[in-house]
């Protein structure tokens, strides 16, 4: 980049060479002839000379050639003879009004050079250090040239040029652009898994608090949460982590929109971050749940604050349980409430006898399990104290922190206030100053991609599958960040181009990603089976199979596995009926049936 300043050009004419004498200041002829393309330097310079135009110089000890416009500014900063024959009007002292002679040297020198301290210009010239360093100081005070840190590593102070500073950072930044080829999509989907640590080693507290800071704000469907996504990423994972967090304060969760009846979207916060990530609402004011019992809970929780939901039912008047309870989880749904542990939400996925009733044994005024729990207006945990460029910058921290490559897909996909023009101009300035890089990384995305340093390394690493190993087959919820498809990535499409497959990232739903390819889709409640596009290659085919039994293996989300179609026929009729067989599934009532091995017989669905 260094060649690129204003000293590195090359000249390839007569004239150009008594330019880059004016530009540079004084150089040797070995040094002329590496920046010129001309065939023969030094007959260029003798011509030069001959015509009066350069002089010969010696300084610290060596020869050295300048422009004669430049005669009176060498003998008047370093006290240097100029060489007979030189017209009076050369002599006179250079620009009067202008700066010192050696004060413009030391401007032409930071306008032609990177960064520098005040040894190289001395050393240059053969004076003292101090001299230099005195006017250098005298100069950034003027505000002609800055001071500073430039360089990784340095350990002295260094000066620059203002304009040059700015150039060096417009082409170091358009190479670090050009630096990483576009991967392919599968590619980033052998990448994103291992981003968010699935499969992770790691357990306890400790890697529970870095996932949730990495999931922060993020939408998580309920009933997947613990389900699904947190028995990944952590070893041995067991509810009573998630709750221990809850109970010391440094986890809370917001409810982000209803997902049906009994589930719906919830936001996980470390709760020293929640007033930076997280608002008080999910709905537009005009939006947000109004009836008569939704304003009297907001006006309970207001006046009482944290309330179990016993000192609710005395305090407002409601025909029913349920029918205070349903209003209580409306503003649940709508980011106005939320609880201080997770019991409520874990109630949501019991069947709904038991979610909505009390359990025998339990105390009646306890409510039924969804009501556990002390609940609170979220507006006291958000707060207003932040501005909008801590929020906007924590927000975008939080996306590269879970994408690792943040595209205009990824956050739409998230359907976050603002979209992606919400969060470009704070990612822009993050790439300004160095912080992220911003290129075209993935195949097929937009052109505007920014990533973390160290995301982009990895992303490279993952360019070409490894064929000495066995492939790396994943089981995820759709629905889980990591699983890039319908969200970063487009889902594939059928045998014919423009048929689109009925996928979809809801709850309940898997997709198998075999060697970072989507292979095979489990649609909602295991219903049904389609075979995706990779799914043809038959190696592929077959390790994307072989991952269905860990759907009901013991610890998994699932009891058994009830195919009622597969590829959209009856699994019967498919063309995957023996290779199902293989694996265990059995004829049942309407359905092939997979069950842990050693269960009972199949029952009626």
């Amino acid at each position: 980049e260094l060649q690129a300043l204003a000293g590195g050009r090359r000249v390839r004419t007569v004239d150009g060479v008594h330019d880059l004498l004016r530009r540079i200041g004084d150089l040797r002829g070995d040094e002329v002839a590496a920046r010129s393309d001309l065939p023969d330097p030094e007959a260029a310079l003798a011509g030069l000379e001959r015509d009066r135009r350069i002089v010969p110089l010696r300084l610290a000890g060596e020869p050295r050639w300048i422009a004669i416009e430049d005669v009176a500014r060498y003998r008047d900063a370093f006290g240097a003879s100029p060489p007979p024959g030189v017209a009076e009007t050369w002599l006179q002292p250079a620009d009067p009004d202008g700066p010192a002679p050696l004060d413009a040297l030391l401007l032409r020198w930071a306008r032609s050079h990177a960064p520098f301290t005040a040894a190289a210009p001395a050393a240059r010239w053969g004076i003292a250090p101090s001299r230099v360093q005195e006017r250098l100081r005298d100069l950034v005070a003027a505000g002609s040239l800055l001071e500073g840190a430039f360089r990784p590593g340095g350990t002295e102070h260094e000066f620059a040029d203002a304009d040059v500073l700015r150039s060096l950072r417009r082409r170091s930044l358009a190479r670090l652009r050009r630096e990483v080829e576009p991967v392919p999509a599968s590619a980033f989907g052998r990448f994103l898994p291992t981003w968010h640590g699935i499969g992770s080693q790691a357990s306890g507290h400790d890697r529970l608090l870095e996932v949730v800071a990495q999931l922060e704000g993020y939408p998580i469907p309920a009933s997947i949460l613990e389900r699904d996504l947190l028995p990944v990423r952590v070893r041995d994972y067991s509810p009573r982590l998630l709750d221990e967090l809850g109970g010391a304060g440094e986890v809370v969760w917001i409810g982000r929109g209803p997902l049906g009846r009994d589930d719906g979207r919830v936001a996980l916060y470390r709760r020293d971050r929640a007033e930076l990530l997280a608002s008080a609402g999910a709905f537009e004011p005009g939006e947000r749940p109004d009836g008569d019992l939704h304003v009297a809970i907001r006006q309970q929780l207001e006046r009482r604050g944290a309330s179990f939901f016993g000192g609710l039912r005395m305090a407002i008047p409601a025909r029913t349980d349920d029918e205070l309870l349903d209003a209580l989880w409306d503003l649940v749904w709508s980011g106005e409430v939320t609880n201080d542990t997770f019991g409520a939400l874990r109630a949501l996925s019991l069947p709904k006898s038991r979610s909505r009733s009390a359990r025998p044994g339990r105390p009646a005024g306890m409510g039924p399990p969804r009501a556990a729990g002390r609940w609170s207006l979220t507006a006291d945990l958000v707060g207003e104290g932040r501005s909008p460029t801590e929020r906007g910058h924590a927000t975008a921290m939080g996306l590269l922190e879970r994408h690792g490559v943040v595209t205009r897909e990824a956050v739409l996909a998230e359907g976050l206030a603002g979209g992606f023009a919400g969060v470009y101009a704070v990612l822009r300035a993050m790439e300004e100053a160095g912080r992220v890089r911003r290129g075209y990384f993935v195949e097929g995305l937009g052109a505007a991609q920014f990533a973390l340093p160290g995301a982009v390394d990895r992303l490279r690493a993952e360019r070409d599958a490894d064929s000495e190993t066995a492939p790396r087959v994943l089981l995820l919820a759709a629905a889980d960040p990591a699983q890039p498809y319908g969200a970063t990535l487009p889902w594939p499409r059928g045998a014919d181009e423009d048929e689109r497959l009925p996928l979809q990232r809801v709850p309940g739903a898997y997709v198998v990603l075999v060697d970072g390819e989507a292979a095979l889709y489990v649609e909602r409640a295991g219903r049904g089976l389609l075979s995706l596009p990779a799914f043809a290659d038959s190696e592929v085919g077959g390790h994307a199979l072989s991952a269905l039994p860990r759907l009901v293996a013991p610890g998994g989300p699932m009891r058994e596995l009830r195919l009622e179609r597969v590829d959209r026929v009856p699994p019967a009729e498919s063309a995957l009926a023996a290779q199902l067989r293989e694996l265990g599934f059995r004829p049942s009532y309407r359905s092939w049936l997979l069950r842990p091995s050693g269960a009972g017989p199949a029952s009626r669905g």
